[in-house]
């Protein structure tokens, strides 16, 4: 008796319904996992808008509502141009804004050339560079209030640091913060020291980005260090140094804690009166907040013209 024989079962294609079932659910998964991933990120972005626009853009838009608002006796009514008019009619404001371009001037011929200058010294260096950007740097660390305290000391025009060194060369003592001729160059001097280490560092990176085939070449041309810092370094580091001036100048036109600490924001005849300073006192001194913002309206109009103009002759000077 012969065994029976098995036929082949014949293989059953999937239908329709099967392969379609598999594809929905693969797809429906990953749909759920780019949805989970993109709520986490939209999250993060979310809140990090919400921040930028309550801490950031909502007081602007404040501040540009209060310009044309006048609060008398707890009414705010609206006040149209009468704010401008008063800041620009104040004596003190045209005194301001002429020592914040001093202040801006000097601050520049010091806080912008000497950190370059320090930078090209340190990048000469190659043993102990690490400490000497520390000590270049530490200055940023310290609190601002105590290194303005500090030089306060420095200048005190009895027992004071810079006199002593000048009593030691048999040379005049000088009147540091109470004249009108050293003031603001004391404030310079004390805000150079503050905040030289950043650009420093800055600087410094950019110069050791520079290949040393360039200064080689240089030096086969037969330069000397001043030509090699003038055809090599200068423009090799140009975009950091245009970038630099700009931050720095918006920066300068915004002082007020090295004058509000060092000579209690005026100064000598008003010889350190800056305009953050005289918004400071329409504020808080006046209880002019519509002028205090007017003003704030006028040196952010000033800066951002300034900026424009800056970045428009950078574009037309690559072309």
């Amino acid at each position: 008796m012969s065994a029976p024989t098995l036929s082949p079962r014949k293989a059953t294609r999937p239908g329709p319904g099967h392969r379609g079932s598999a594809r929905p659910d693969s797809a429906r998964e990953e749909f759920l996992r780019a949805l989970r991933r993109n709520i986490s990120a939209h999250g993060f972005l979310i809140g990090a808008v919400l921040c930028f626009s309550l801490f950031s853009w909502y007081p602007m838009v404040r501040e540009f509502i209060l310009a044309f608002q006048k609060n008398e006796d707890g009414t705010t009514t609206w006040a149209g141009w009468s704010n401008l008019t008063y800041v620009f009619n104040d004596p003190a404001f045209w005194q301001a804004w002429r020592n914040t371009l001093l202040f801006t001037v000097l601050a520049l011929l010091l806080g912008f050339v000497v950190p370059f200058a320090v930078a090209v010294v340190l990048n000469e260096f190659r043993h102990g560079q690490g400490y000497l950007r520390l000590l270049v740097y530490l200055p940023v660390m310290l609190p601002p209030v105590a290194s303005v305290l500090l030089f306060k000391y420095f200048y005190d025009p009895g027992y004071g640091l810079f006199n002593r060194i000048l009593a030691v060369f048999h040379l005049p003592e000088q009147q540091w913060l109470q004249d009108t001729s050293t003031s603001m160059l004391s404030v310079v001097i004390a805000a150079t020291w503050m905040n030289m280490g950043g650009a420093t560092l800055i600087y410094l990176a950019a110069l050791q980005g520079i290949p040393g085939e360039l200064y080689e070449a240089a030096e086969l041309d037969g330069a000397g260090l001043l030509r090699k810092i003038w055809h090599v370094t200068i423009p090799q580091t140009r975009l950091i140094l245009s970038l630099l001036l700009l931050m720095q100048i918006i920066a300068t036109m915004q002082v007020f804690t090295e004058p509000f600490l060092l000579t209690n924001g005026a100064g000598p005849e008003g010889s350190t009166t800056t305009v953050v300073y005289l918004i400071y006192q329409y504020a808080f001194n006046f209880n002019n907040y519509g002028s205090a913002a007017a003003l704030g309206l006028v040196l952010l109009v000033v800066l951002a013209g300034f900026s424009a103009v800056y970045v428009r002759l950078s574009r037309s000077s690559e072309d």
